[in-house]
Parts: C-alpha cells; sequence; structure tokens
C-alpha cells in the first residue's frame, strides 16, 4: 500500500510520463481511501490545465478590444 509521500509523488510522475499499470493501480487504490491525495491530484491536474489555458491565450493574435 502506498502511503501519501509516494501517492503524490506519482500523481505528478504521471503529469510528465504514463504510469506503469502497477503504478496506476496502487495510485488508483490509494487516491480511492484517501481523500488528502484525491484533493492534491485533483489541484494539480487543474493547475496544468489553466496553465495550457493560459499558454494557448497568450498565443492567441490580439483580438479587436484587447
Amino acid at each position: 500500500m502506498l502511503v501519501c509521500k509516494e501517492a503524490t509523488r506519482l500523481v505528478s510522475l504521471g503529469m510528465d510520463r504514463p504510469l506503469t499499470l502497477s503504478e496506476q493501480v496502487q495510485l488508483r487504490v490509494h487516491l480511492a481511501i484517501c481523500s488528502g491525495c484525491r484533493n492534491f491530484s485533483r489541484q494539480v491536474h487543474l493547475l496544468r490545465k489553466l496553465s495550457r489555458q493560459l499558454v494557448d491565450r497568450d498565443d492567441q493574435p490580439p483580438q479587436d478590444g484587447d
């Protein structure tokens, strides 16, 4: 069973590379029982999504009124 430190490490690693099947299973089990790590995972994914949107927005040509 993973401890929170290992689970958060896997959440972060999963942003950079595909997790192995073993890592995925261990992480899913841990997230199923740990609300703190579930929240961490949601927050990390949200930050990544918002960062991408910001970068995409900055890559757009200026609109009238901007």
